[in-house]
């Protein structure tokens, strides 16, 4: 097998994985979790500090006009609040509130207990630290262009 046709068998097993994996997190939420999408926003601007709505719009790969309804609702729910850009007032940033980072502290040590339970059952240390590395690359190339 050539280096590109290994790259691309590893690319379908890796993109089989992360899809298969993801819907077994989803699967587990209840009917008052927030969205996948309304998650990532909270996480981004967490992780990131307050983020114009264009700046989210870039790093969630979406037209801004998207995010609207996403973020009127976490607005409305108390989990971000808008707030004047102080390099330029004519624009807003989102920032979390403590109950938005309360809400996605909660989803996500929900889906973290879940996994590291599961992981611990069905993998050997061994196979737990590789998938700790894998999960640092494919968090590397989630941000590749």
């Amino acid at each position: 097998m050539s280096d590109q046709e290994l790259a691309l068998a590893a690319a379908a097993h890796v993109r089989r994985g992360v899809a298969s994996l993801g819907r077994r997190l989803r699967h587990g939420r209840s009917a008052a979790s927030l969205t996948t999408l309304e998650l990532s926003v909270l996480g981004h601007v967490h992780r990131r500090g307050p983020v114009s709505p264009g700046g989210l719009a870039g790093l969630e790969r979406v037209q801004p006009q998207s995010l609207t309804r996403t973020l009127t609702s976490l607005e409305a729910d108390g989990l971000t609040l808008r707030q004047p850009d102080p390099a330029d007032a004519r624009r807003s940033l989102v920032a979390i509130t403590t109950a938005g980072l309360t809400a996605l502290r909660t989803e996500m040590d929900r889906r973290d207990t879940w996994l590291a339970v599961a992981m611990s059952a069905e993998l050997t240390d061994a196979e737990i630290g590789l998938l700790r590395l894998a999960g640092e690359l494919m968090e590397r190339l989630a941000d590749a262009e």
